[in-house]
């Protein structure tokens, strides 16, 4: 009897990709036929992904683009254009993608989809094949979504998700507050952007019901109020890449030559962007610091403008700080010469910190990054928060002194290691996360 062929298909967007190709990964193991859906805007994304996982991941797992009906680089860079895209090309193409597969290959037996792509759900419930949802984000994220109707109901928000008025709520007494213009729909992009993410997390509300499993990148002990609000969402996390052949030796040498726990690593994910003023002021404040610094500065990180850091940066630095446009992340965050991590706070940056044991300075963006940022904060202690002036800019001076808060007081790290120990210890043999995961490959050899 042939494995199983499973359809993998992800949101299109970089932080929802690498998690369902670290659980493709895991799932390659056990012998599975992995075929893993993106659109033609992701897709070189998604290669590259791919690549970092050696050449025998990349020779098994099958990557089959679907167009998206997107006319120019601008409008791909748009996440409104990119959900009007997700809602209104995708569906048909990857239902088109379902029927050509099974029409002249093995037929698919499973699909895992992004919990936020509920109409992948339908259609594969449509076709008779057994499926799965998977959220990349923290548990809190779907608690939040169930509870879009009792919000409304309170006056929280109105029927287009719209919240009434600036207050901090919780979910459950247990959780971290929220602040209702930081909800994940209403802090992204223009209006329509936020009233098509709202739409479709109703939508998935309802197509959730259609799945058998519903898996997320998390553990027990970090999210425990959510888990116990609802009991239906199975943590597997954290989901770590498998081992791949070392990359980045440049950034990697360097580090071999700082002192243990004496560089500060700076990264914002693939969408945060900075004005002039702001980006110089980050790049004053990493100097005002006097640490070694190793900072990820994307080539579209200042809107397309070229060379803005400050007149003389970069020769005052010097050999202290390096700026490059992309890192391993998981090889740099595990190298012992990291002392803190200032973050987007972006869920896999924020797994991949906790894994490693590292301390953060969160500078959250959009969406979920907020409520990721009160996690590490306020609920897990690993980290603090930089504060804005009255222009909404984070100051050199401000960057200064929070690094030396965090990093001169050993009480963060010393939490830090405890939680990594804790979150590693969900997917050793026994852990919550790993038995999940043993019982979902149960599912799928039924």
């Amino acid at each position: 009897m042939e494995n199983p062929h499973i359809l993998v298909i992800p949101y299109p967007a970089q932080g929802h990709v690498i998690p369902l190709m670290d659980l493709s990964s895991y799932l390659l193991k056990h012998g599975y036929k992995i075929t893993f859906v993106t659109m033609e805007f992701n897709h070189q994304n998604a290669m590259d992904i791919l690549a970092l996982r050696g050449e025998e991941m990349g020779n098994r797992i099958r990557l089959v683009s679907v167009p998206d009906g997107l006319r120019s680089s601008d409008e791909r860079n748009q996440p409104g254009k990119i959900s009007e895209a997700i809602l209104q090309t995708m569906p048909r193409k990857v239902e088109e993608l379902i029927e050509e597969i099974n029409g002249s290959e093995r037929k698919i037996n499973y699909v895992i989809a992004d919990q936020s792509l509920g109409w992948a759900l339908e259609i594969a419930k449509k076709h008779g094949i057994k499926r799965a949802a998977f959220c990349p984000a923290a548990a809190a994220l779907l608690v939040l979504g169930f509870s879009i109707p009792k919000l409304i109901d309170d006056g929280v928000i109105d029927q287009d998700g719209t919240p009434l008025k600036r207050e901090m709520i919780k979910l459950s007494p247990n959780m971290p507050p929220m602040n209702t213009m930081n909800f994940v729909w209403a802090c992204i992009g223009n209006i329509n952007a936020q009233k098509n993410i709202f739409k479709l997390m109703v939508r998935n509300n309802e197509s959730i019901k259609l799945t058998d499993w519903l898996l997320c990148n998390s553990t027990y002990e970090l999210e425990p109020a959510a888990f116990t609000m609802a009991p239906n969402i199975k943590p597997i996390g954290p989901l770590l890449a498998p081992k791949s052949k070392p990359t980045d030796s440049n950034c990697l040498t360097w580090l071999n030559q700082q002192a243990p726990q004496s560089v500060i690593y700076v990264a914002f994910g693939s969408f945060t962007t900075f004005n002039t003023t702001q980006f110089q002021e980050l790049a004053l404040g990493l100097e005002l610091t006097d640490r070694p610094f190793l900072w990820v500065v994307r080539s579209d990180i200042t809107n397309g403008r070229k060379n803005a850091f400050p007149e003389g940066f970069q020769e005052r630095i010097g050999s202290r700080g390096q700026m490059v446009d992309w890192v391993h992340q998981k090889k740099v965050l595990s190298h012992p010469s990291i002392a803190c991590f200032i973050s987007h706070c972006g869920w896999n940056s924020t797994m991949e910190g906790l894994s490693n044991g590292v301390p953060f300075l969160c500078w959250p963006y959009f969406a979920d990054q907020f409520f990721n940022q009160s996690y590490i904060c306020e609920y897990w202690g690993v980290g603090l928060r930089f504060e804005r002036d009255g222009r909404g800019i984070i100051t050199r001076n401000e960057i200064r002194n929070k690094v030396e808060q965090l990093v001169g007081n050993e009480k963060y790290k010393s939490k830090s290691m405890t939680l990594k120990e804790t979150v590693m210890n969900s997917i050793a043999e026994t852990g919550g996360s790993n038995n999940n995961l043993k019982d979902f490959v149960k599912w799928l050899n039924e």
